[in-house]
């Protein structure tokens, strides 16, 4: 090889190589960035989840499904059961966590997401998940399932995330959970168990419990307060103050019952009738003391007031149980 082409060949290897400038600026934010978050936890993602709040659903599913009859088959009811507790209940959850991950910094610091225990970007991802997870199963089971989880993620999206964020005006926040955790599940339990549309009755009574709980959800609100009124979150206790949020919660839970009980009566369901009216005449007993505190014992009465509400919800569904079949 002549001397010259040797040289030129060492000095290009000696060259610096041209740098690529979007490569640079791409891992300068990398280096910037850190590491990747890590994965989470199982013990924290259980936590985000909120296991404690896929009761309501699976009962008021269950609700559904005796009203109708209790046709459908066992396999049909796990899925609805799995479908409105721990996927699309807490889908909710993840969801609402991420986006309330800043004012959960000042009511609920200890919270997987604000505490970093769920770091980056891993709630969103966790929600998306979830999402996906439910309209899948409720694919499986069919038209009404795939239509009430589409409603579902609908509203959890819609109550959490913007531009809607529902859950920044207390009476929309409340009237959409008390729907999503009450009447929709009761509604699909009975559609799935019946393979057609409930009878009106079913609807009706359906819709009355999903109003009460608007007032249960309104209660849920005040552990939340400090935190609502520093980033404007309108809920009721924030706009009307804690006394008479407490007072409307309490009003729009008994008027509904009343309705049901009404209702019952007129189609000579009598006993069970009576039996709703015992239930609300315990939940009215334990309401004075809730009135004397509403911000400190609005936990309370969550704890145990509503047992004789979602105790009337199931006494409701067997009643009309026998209507028909339940078809409409």
């Amino acid at each position: 090889m002549p001397v010259n082409s040797l040289i030129s060949a060492r000095a290009r290897r000696a060259a610096p190589r041209a740098v690529d400038p979007r490569r640079a600026r791409a891992d300068a934010r990398k280096r910037a960035a850190g590491p990747p978050p890590p994965v989470p936890a199982a013990r924290d993602l259980i936590e985000l989840l909120k296991p404690v709040t896929w009761f309501p659903p699976m009962w008021a599913f269950g609700c559904g499904v005796v009203s109708a009859g209790g046709g459908a088959s066992f396999w049909v009811i796990l899925g609805g059961l799995l479908l409105a507790g721990p996927v699309v209940c807490a889908m909710s959850q993840a969801c609402n966590d991420w986006f309330d991950r800043h004012v959960d910094a000042v009511n609920e610091p200890d919270r997987p997401i604000p505490s970093g225990r769920i770091a980056g970007n891993w709630g969103l991802r966790i929600a998306v998940f979830w999402t996906l997870l439910g309209l899948a199963l409720g694919a499986v089971l069919g038209p009404w399932g795939l239509g009430a989880t589409l409603i579902a993620a609908a509203l959890a999206w819609a109550y959490s995330a913007p531009p809607f964020r529902l859950k920044a005006n207390g009476w929309a926040g409340a009237a959409a959970t008390g729907f999503a955790y009450e009447g929709l599940p009761w509604i699909t339990g009975a559609a799935l168990s019946l393979g057609a549309a409930p009878r009106w009755e079913i609807w009706v009574i359906a819709l009355l419990y999903a109003l009460g709980a608007h007032g249960i959800m309104t209660l849920n609100d005040f552990k939340a307060i400090e935190g609502d009124r520093r980033f404007g979150l309108n809920s009721l206790p924030v706009m009307l103050g804690p006394d008479r949020a407490a007072r409307i919660a309490c009003a729009v839970m008994v008027v509904p019952q009343i309705a049901v009980i009404a209702f019952l009566a007129s189609w000579g369901m009598t006993a069970h009738a009576a039996l709703i009216g015992v239930a609300l005449a315990v939940q009215i007993a334990m309401m004075p003391r809730l009135l004397a505190d509403p911000e400190g014992r609005a936990p309370w009465y969550n704890g145990v007031g509503v047992g004789p509400y979602v105790t009337g919800m199931m006494i409701a569904a067997w009643a009309i149980s026998g209507l028909a079949g339940g078809a409409g």
